[in-house]
């Protein structure tokens, strides 16, 4: 929808003959519609431009040159042009690509597109270029990763509300391209002008507090004698003498720079072309003249009142200049400069009325700037409610006249776009109103559990990474939908320790079903804006229900966790007999009956919603209608029964006494429960393969579990318990190892290496680092080289064990170049599948569809011949998950270090070895 001048304009348009003001307000029903798809050119550049010079004008100007000289090469298209501001730079934590050891003022990101390789490469060297001239800086990224990374900051602009804990108000302006410097050059004095009067804010209340009686008791109970009493008297005088002098200064510049905008937007109003700024305005818009509140009163201050016995007095000025520069407005600008549409945002603070009105008025100054420069109040958002008010009546009476024909009941949007229409029913839940109830949060852990949400935006960006926003059956469990579910608990709670009326036992029946909502793979992080961990808030909600006793019982992770809480071998031994061979053999064949029902292939084929509670015997359902491992992938023991070292007393060292010498590595590998108790073949082949290498490998006596598992169902208590004794077990063990130089650490699970992390072993081990096994045969170049008849899908765990290398090189160095990604969770992730059957349901059912897509991927033959092509990955939790997939694909699973086993030294390798090592393989330390 283009308007003359105008790159876009959406405010007013007849689309297909019915009166349309936009977007928002104007619901239909689509009977038909044509879609015509242009062809991507073949080859792309991308382009990141830093500018550092102070004239602003000078590089918003740039954005109308590259239009142009883009424009008028043929053949060449610029596919996409955005531009961030100063204020979002620093928002979205942009790192400098220059070398200049400062943040750029200014930020162009181009997408330039074309058939034509060679002539794309001329002209993105031409927009460098141009770059340059105008006091910027061009880099170029060519591969799909690396330009992936130039556009990574712009993918956090939500950012830019963390300042007022995620409430901005967002407007949007379309301004024609040669106007862009002009609105900037605006809005920054409006900026100007703001930050001016709040430091003038923080003055007078610095002022009034020197001059105020706390401040008087403060300095007499810092002082005792009188002499010291009158040289301080006199001090304070030169200080309020000083403070006030700034105080006018700063007074007169804010004159000169109201007075400036004045004079700019009358002269638009009337003449429409701006009267340049000059003077003051000028010397503050091209920053020659800064005006700072820390040098020029903050560090006054505090060289005049040095020493501890001011201490109380500085912070009290501190505490001033923290709770007015919190009510800083300013409005900051991001474009998608190609075609002029400016998001124009403001953070506030929702429980501010002051700043939320001031707000209010430079909205009106923006919408006014707009609209003199010849543009539109709006070129995406907004229309419906907010910006009506800027709205004509003419604008707006064919739209209503035409809704109340077609629409007399008002169902869609009712009150949106209509005379009379405004912001009375419209509610933004904002956590900073939560934090007013200081003292109630203070008092409970809800504070900590509101601080570490509160900043969230409700971008979305965490959507499409989540396991368990599962479209195909509901859309209520995104990080973001749980952030918002999460404030309206702690919202309930604070109010009925208010009323008094008793907590309610609903509201920890939602507190459970948010926990229970999550896989805890922590990739909620990566794409947030403001670094929120949902994977950290689950643990946080799952330990205070725990503590509450409010956590709700479920057999199966009660069954889970004792299993891996066990140390006594001969617990563990008839604990793995019950649960795993016997409880796994019977699910198997419960599978068998109940699959022959059409009810439970319905709830595995499409699982239904899970909000609110589910029926028992459906969770059952839930539970079996994918079978367990069988016994080709369960060993009869665990790997240190397979070994012959269960006596916690002693310390295992495994080596190959034939060839191994004292210049041989020494590795200490901590198996973990899921590589031992579990699929013992995955730890045993992990052992296999490091006395290959001629490494002399150390393992931790006796059963160990590293504590993730007890940290992320919220058991604190016993996560600390077992951190702190394995620590000091380790401890013990390189005191009486201290012969031995251990510098790698090696596990095979991705949770264990989370955990380990925390452990600081370069403490225990000094100069150590931790490893996966894989990355570890990388490094000592292990290949399957010439493997014929096989395909490879490699499934990277939730928690990838591979935190040195990137975890797909890993895959193609170990099993060669064609090994593919299979994405998403495989719905297993520890105890998560036997506590919540149904919503593991759902996360399988978005595993199933991607692994369908990894073998269209692959090609027919693999369809075909399905048996021809495996699943790799590097979790033993996984390799359980993984396996219930077979009976609907064919295809089966394994761990990559079992199948590099297999391939080098045969499917009997396991008995080999273990024959191997028995003949005096194994050294035993006493502990």
């Amino acid at each position: 929808l283009r308007h003359q001048g105008l790159g876009k304009d959406v405010t007013d348009k007849f689309l297909g003959g019915l009166p349309g003001v936009q977007k928002e307000g104007c619901d239909g029903l689509i009977s038909s519609a044509v879609f015509i798809l242009h062809r991507m050119p073949t080859h792309k550049r991308t382009v990141c431009m830093e500018f550092y010079g102070n004239d602003l004008r000078q590089a918003v100007s740039t954005i109308v040159e590259i239009n142009q000289y883009v424009e008028a090469q043929h053949g060449v298209q610029l596919a996409g042009l955005e531009h961030l501001d100063d204020r979002y730079i620093k928002a979205v934590k942009y790192s400098a690509k220059a070398s200049r050891g400062e943040l750029p003022r200014m930020l162009l990101l181009a997408d330039l597109v074309s058939d034509d390789e060679r002539l794309l490469g001329t002209v993105t060297s031409g927009v460098v270029q141009r770059t340059n001239q105008r006091g910027g800086e061009g880099f170029v990224a060519v591969s799909a990763q690396a330009r992936a990374e130039f556009w990574a900051a712009r993918s956090r602009t939500a950012a830019i509300a963390a300042h007022t804990n995620a409430f901005k108000i967002n407007e949007d302006v379309v301004i024609p391209l040669p106007r862009l410097a002009d609105y900037s050059e605006g809005i920054e004095i409006i900026n100007i002008e703001h930050a001016l009067s709040n430091k003038l804010l923080m003055l007078d209340a610095v002022l009034d507090y020197l001059q105020s009686p706390a401040a008087r008791l403060l300095l007499d109970s810092a002082v005792q004698a009188e002499e010291s009493a009158a040289l301080l008297d006199k001090s304070m005088s030169a200080a309020i003498d000083e403070l006030t002098k700034v105080r006018g200064d700063w007074r007169q510049l804010l004159d000169n720079v109201v007075n400036a905008y004045q004079t700019y937007q009358d002269s638009l109003n009337q003449q429409g072309t701006a009267q340049p700024f000059e003077g003051v305005a000028l010397a503050m818009l091209n920053r020659e003249r800064v005006v700072s509140y820390r040098a020029e009163v903050e560090q006054a201050l505090k060289q005049r009142f040095q020493g501890k016995r001011f201490e109380g007095l500085c912070k009290a000025l501190d505490d001033i200049h923290g709770k007015h520069r919190s009510s800083r407005l300013f409005v900051a600008l991001h474009m998608h400069a190609g075609d002029g549409n400016i998001h124009t945002n403001i953070p506030v603070n929702s429980n501010d009325y002051n700043m939320l009105k001031q707000a209010e008025t430079i909205v009106d100054r923006v919408m006014e700037l707009a609209r003199s420069l010849g543009g539109v109040i709006s070129g995406e958002h907004g229309i419906g409610m907010t910006k009506l008010q800027y709205m004509q009546e003419q604008e707006l009476q064919p739209f209503a006249e035409y809704k109340n024909e077609v629409d007399p009941e008002h169902r869609f949007n009712p009150g949106k776009l209509l005379l009379g229409s405004d912001l009375r029913q419209a509610y933004t839940p904002s956590l900073r109103l939560v934090q007013q109830e200081a003292i109630i949060l203070e008092q409970s852990e809800l504070g900590s559990l509101n601080d570490s949400i509160k900043d969230c935006l409700r971008c979305g960006k965490c959507k499409p990474v989540c396991a368990t926003h599962s479209p195909g059956a509901n859309l209520l469990y995104s990080p973001r939908n749980k952030v918002l579910g999460t404030g309206l608990i702690i919202e309930a709670f604070l109010y009925e320790e208010q009323t008094r009326r008793g907590i309610s036992i609903n509201h920890f029946d939602e507190m459970n079903d948010i926990a229970d909502h999550c896989t805890v793979c922590h990739k909620c992080l990566a794409p947030c804006p403001v670094d929120i961990d949902f994977g950290d808030v689950s643990i946080d909600l799952r330990r205070i229900l725990r503590a509450q006793g409010k956590k709700k019982f479920s057999p199966g992770t009660t069954a889970s966790m004792a299993f891996l809480n066990a140390k006594d071998p001969r617990t563990i031994k008839i604990m793995r007999k019950a649960m795993i061979e016997w409880g796994f053999s019977a699910q198997r064949l419960v599978s068998d009956v109940v699959m022959k029902f059409n009810k439970p292939k319905r709830l595995r084929d499409k699982p239904a919603s899970t909000s609110g509670p589910t029926k028992p015997t459906e969770q059952v359902i839930h539970f079996v209608n994918r079978k367990l491992p069988g016994k080709k992938l369960l060993p009869a023991k665990t790997t240190r029964a397979l070994l012959g070292v269960e006596n916690a007393q002693y310390v295992p060292i495994i080596r190959d006494a034939k060839k191994t010498t004292d210049e041989d590595d020494s590795v200490f590998y901590f198996p973990g429960c899921g590589s031992e108790r579990l699929f013992s073949q995955v730890g045993l082949a992990t052992i296999a393969m490091l006395f290959d290498t001629g490494s002399k490998t150390v393992l931790p006596p006796g059963y160990l579990c590293c504590g993730y598992p007890q940290a992320s169902v919220g058991d604190d208590a016993k996560n600390k318990q077992i951190t702190t004794e394995n620590r000091v077990l380790f401890h013990r063990i390189a005191n009486t190892l201290n012969y031995m130089d251990i510098k790698t650490v090696v596990v095979s699970c991705g949770t264990c290496m989370d955990q380990l992390l925390k452990y600081e072993f370069e403490r225990i081990f000094p100069g150590c680092r931790l490893l996966d096994i894989h990355e570890y045969l990388m490094e000592k170049g292990y290949a399957l080289d010439g493997v014929t008849g096989v395909q490879y899908l490699y499934h990277d765990p939730c928690h990838s064990p591979m935190k040195t290398y990137d975890p797909m090189s890993v895959s193609k160095e170990l099993l060669g170049d064609s090994v593919s990604l299979s994405d998403r969770c495989c719905g297993e992730s520890g105890t998560f599948a036997v506590s919540r059957p149904d919503v593991a349901n759902q996360v399988r059912s978005r595993k199933l569809q991607e692994l369908n897509a990894s073998m269209e991927t692959l090609g027919g033959s693999a369809f075909a011949n399905p048996a021809n092509v495996k699943l790799m990955t590097s979790c033993p939790a996984c390799v359980q998950g993984l396996s219930r997939y077979e009976a609907e694909t064919g295809i089966e699973t394994d761990y990559i270090v079992v199948e590099i086993a297999k391939t080098l030294f045969g499917d009997d390798w396991a008995e080999n070895f273990l024959d191997k090592v028995h003949d005096g393989g194994i050294e035993q330390v006493l502990l």
